[in-house]
């Protein structure tokens, strides 16, 4: 549908800028010619109502609670599909057939083994490192071993870069948590799912057999679905952005790995369970809740709340049954999980948070899960990254493949010193 274009006055100067539509979503208004008819940029610190470029991928309506992967909603995924075909409907923009699901799985299960060389990078790192940090260098360097999928004019190599990364991110995450704990490298197995695969790896020693829990694959299955893509957060955008400048895949999902890092992005579930251990018994909740209300009180519940949801988080929901089975079965006694539950309940009670809307978001549930199935926190941005790794792997497709992409070159409100004269150093 077209529409009028808006009308921008500027010193009585009349411009007009075309109005575009989506198929879901508010209007946007064409400003990319905007500098070149008016001599004007604007001004949007953190580009928070600018939109970076068109995507047919996922689609979010905070106000809603609604989260779309392709069109289908997060919930029915989670209920009725597992990770590999949501891979394959983030990559591909369709739910596969059962004949190109049992391929697509076959591949990337196929793809799981890492060059043996990749190994030694690991021991150039310090045992106590962040494994946030050991991931950013050896996913980076992979184009230093799989040069013949780094050519981005290729489709083919494109494609085989995609599967590559989605298939041996869970081995480089668990040899990175491997490492850490001192413990000898799994190697993936061809005859486990993609999530059973991930947890052998992680739990597995080479001393017994390791049995992986349907429930807690399951968990992890879900996990990984529900953190698959997001729209444009902070590290897709910075996926496509270092993708603009044609930098091969590799290096742009290291991009997104590190800025995925940061505590405001993906280290959210790390943070809930630090905030956890900091209130440390249920009978401390009181205390702490108050001091969430308190403005004056620097103090933040973590896991409450989300920038982009104004409602309920969606992956929350589901996520909520799901971490109830796990602690369920598995019946641990920690009194940080006893605290997590007593939180959840007063959240879902009490008149502040609901007037706030400060339910739990999916970083609360996760961690909790995370905790319970025996991950460090160290590790939760790891997991995250890994999920993630599909929807920046399409994300970054699309880019590639979009006609109008050019590399990014956001502009600034200069406000630093005119121009001045330079006086030599002798002088100064």
């Amino acid at each position: 549908m077209s529409h009028p274009p808006a009308k921008l006055d500027i010193n009585s100067d009349v411009f007009k800028l075309p109005i575009l539509e989506g198929s879901v979503g508010p209007k946007v208004l064409d400003v990319s010619k905007l500098y070149r008819e008016t001599g004007y940029f604007t001004y949007d610190p953190g580009f928070t109502s600018t939109a970076s470029c068109e995507s047919k991928i996922t689609f979010i309506d905070g106000d809603k609670g609604i989260l779309l992967y392709r069109g289908y909603p997060i919930e029915d995924l989670a209920e009725s599909s597992d990770y590999m075909e949501v891979c394959y409907l983030l990559l591909f923009g369709e739910l596969p057939t059962k004949k190109e699901k049992e391929k697509f799985d076959h591949d990337i299960t196929y793809h799981t083994m890492v060059h043996e060389q990749l190994n030694h990078f690991y021991s150039g790192f310090r045992r106590d490192a962040h494994p946030m940090a050991i991931m950013v260098g050896v996913v980076g360097a992979l184009s230093a071993f799989y040069h013949d999928s780094t050519d981005i004019s290729d489709p083919r190599q494109r494609l085989i870069a995609s599967y590559r990364l989605i298939a041996k991110m869970p081995t480089l995450a668990a040899m990175a948590y491997k490492y850490s704990i001192g413990q000898p490298f799994i190697y993936p197995r061809n005859d486990l799912s993609y999530a059973a695969n991930f947890l052998n790896m992680i739990f597995a020693v080479p001393c017994e057999e390791y049995h992986v829990s349907p429930t807690l694959e399951k968990a992890m299955d879900l996990i990984f679905t529900l953190h698959a893509d997001h729209e444009q957060n902070a590290s897709t955008s910075t996926v496509r952005l270092a993708g603009s400048s044609g930098a091969n895949p590799f290096a742009c999902i290291a991009a997104g790995i590190a800025s995925l890092w940061g505590p405001a992005h993906g280290g959210a579930n790390e943070a809930c369970l630090k905030m956890l251990e900091e209130i440390g018994t249920k009978d401390r909740i009181p205390e702490f809740v108050n001091r969430a209300k308190d403005k004056s009180d620097p103090f933040r519940l973590m896991g409450f709340g989300h920038r982009v949801y104004k409602n309920f988080d969606p992956r929350a929901k589901v996520m909520r049954k799901t971490a109830h089975k796990v602690l369920g079965e598995l019946g641990i006694d920690d009194p940080l999980l006893e605290v997590a539950m007593e939180l959840e309940k007063l959240a879902l009670e009490d008149e502040y948070f609901i007037a706030k809307k400060l339910y739990p978001n999916v970083d609360f549930y996760s961690g909790i899960i995370l905790k319970a199935m025996g991950f460090p926190t160290e590790m939760f941005t790891v997991l995250f990254a890994l999920a993630r790794t599909s929807g920046w792997v399409s994300q970054w497709h699309e880019m590639i493949e979009d006609p109008v992409q050019k590399i990014g070159r956001p502009r600034q409100l200069y406000t630093g010193p005119t121009q001045r004269k330079l006086t030599p150093l002798d002088k100064r």
